[in-house]
């Protein structure tokens, strides 16, 4: 019967050397070749990018149910380990029974190979049972465990932030609200405004765009901590780089200054770099081969060299000067501007040809929260910027001067009343501290080489788009 055997997965089939022992294994058709003599049945279980060889004897099975076996149906298969003739492999199985646990029909979207990333994402559910997405996935765990295993190992605490906030962190205003109240029948005062004394916080609440002001209360207190979670923008973005739901992941450190904190950011993201070639060999294998063919040449030269530090002066006299002798940038540079991805990347791609970590700011085009420099022009920002992807992360020194914090707040007419909490930390025992925030989809879509950032989460939020 089958069944009996307890089940090998793919990845660990493929690496035994037991020939003739009886294994079973269980996965999804990948493909399957017929002939007279015999069928060629490749599975894969999700372990690993690999397919196993399932070697099929026509003549013992029952014809109607080999011909029902097409890419998707889910098997469960008992045979005989061997060596592998072919190339590609170095074992395969010899079928002794198979049992077919779903067929899988025609009109199944992943039939056909080839498709367009567009096409898949209409079918987000069933796109991951493709080898890219499968790759991706595995990959996008590693990353998760590279970052925990990160700040462990530097005495890092995991520190769980609110999703549902009073408060907007960057003062951005594109919040999803979270409300209970009756939307047909709102509850409004004289002047039209909506009373939120019957809502369940008895006040306005959103989904959190940061963990990052509540980060800083745990690093006052435990020293360092980092957050790793959801967040969420209301933007109406549709572009490659944005997405309505992601994850951040945002550590803050008492007791550090602007170069601390620039070595913080180079560290942790080599060793997010470094992690992904040492434990995903195979799917970056496969991504390189049909994604990006410059891919691991990208990866390895993150470790290689130190990052540029960059004051953003210095950056934009060399974006002015490559404007002047006639490099085309869609947004024209001059001292003062958020800068695009298309300047970054120039910076890094082309200038300097490594990452660069750009500092100090004009203090109008950066949070209220960051750290003043001595000329009162520039904030004492650190944001690392990649290779194909621009800024992937976002860090500055935090203010933490009462007084000075209060004044900033005061000239940028910031409402502060559900910020109290915050104010305290200026208040009792300051100290000065420093943190960042990296957004995990972007790392992912840097270490995998895919292009667009709804492709590297299994189910994307965009504007118009909350399926499955």
């Amino acid at each position: 019967m089958l069944g009996k055997i307890r089940r090998t997965k793919v990845v660990d089939a493929l690496k035994r050397t037991d020939y003739g022992t009886e294994i079973n294994v269980k996965g999804w058709v990948r493909t399957h070749r017929s002939s007279k003599a015999v069928d060629f049945i490749a599975i894969n279980d999700g372990s690993t990018i690999k397919n196993i060889q399932i070697v099929v004897d026509p003549t013992k099975e029952d014809a109607e149910k080999l011909r029902q076996i097409t890419t998707g149906t889910c098997l469960n298969v008992t045979g005989i380990l061997v060596e592998s003739q072919g190339n590609g492999q170095c074992v395969e199985i010899q079928c002794k029974e198979i049992e077919i646990y779903g067929l899988c029909g025609s009109d199944y979207p992943m039939q056909k190979k080839g498709q367009s990333f567009e096409y898949m994402r209409q079918y987000a559910h069933l796109r991951l049972r493709t080898n890219t997405f499968g790759a991706v996935m595995r990959i996008r765990h590693n990353m998760a465990i590279a970052i925990h295993k990160y700040f462990h190992e530097h005495g890092f605490y995991y520190f769980n932030t609110p999703l549902i906030t009073a408060s907007d962190c960057e003062g951005a205003g594109e919040m999803f609200q979270v409300t209970t109240k009756n939307l047909y029948d709102l509850k409004k005062d004289k002047d039209g405004k909506i009373l939120y004394d019957d809502d369940f916080f008895g006040k306005m609440t959103s989904l959190t765009v940061s963990g990052q002001l509540e980060g800083e209360l745990g690093a006052t207190a435990l020293g360092q901590i980092y957050t790793f979670g959801p967040t969420f923008r209301a933007e109406n973005s549709n572009t490659p780089r944005h997405l309505a739901e992601f994850w951040m992941v945002e550590p803050e450190v008492a007791f550090i200054d602007k170069p601390d904190l620039m070595d913080l950011e180079e560290n942790f993201i080599k060793y997010c770099v470094k992690w992904a070639l040492d434990n995903c060999k195979d799917d970056l294998d496969f991504l390189n081969k049909m994604i990006d063919k410059g891919l691991i040449e990208r990866l390895q030269s993150i470790l290689k060299e130190d990052f540029i530090r960059l004051p953003y002066t210095e950056g934009v006299k060399i974006l002015e000067e490559a404007q002047k002798n006639g490099h085309k940038f869609e947004f024209p540079v001059s001292w003062g501007i958020d800068l695009a991805s298309e300047h970054e990347r120039f910076l890094v791609e082309e200038h300097f040809k490594r990452p660069v970590i750009m500092t100090d700011y004009p203090k109008d085009i950066k949070a209220f929260y960051m750290k003043i420099n001595e000329d009162d022009k520039t904030v004492q920002g650190t944001d690392v910027l990649f290779p194909q992807i621009g800024e992937i992360i976002g860090g500055s020194v935090r203010e933490e001067n009462y007084d000075k914090l209060m004044g900033e707040i005061k000239r940028r007419n910031i409402p502060m009343k559900d910020m109290w909490w915050y104010i305290d930390t200026r208040k009792f025992g300051t100290c000065p501290h420093a943190g960042f925030g990296l957004g995990f989809e972007r790392l992912i879509l840097f270490v995998t080489g895919m292009q667009n950032i709804r492709d590297v989460i299994p189910f994307p939020r965009t504007p118009k788009n909350a399926d499955f």
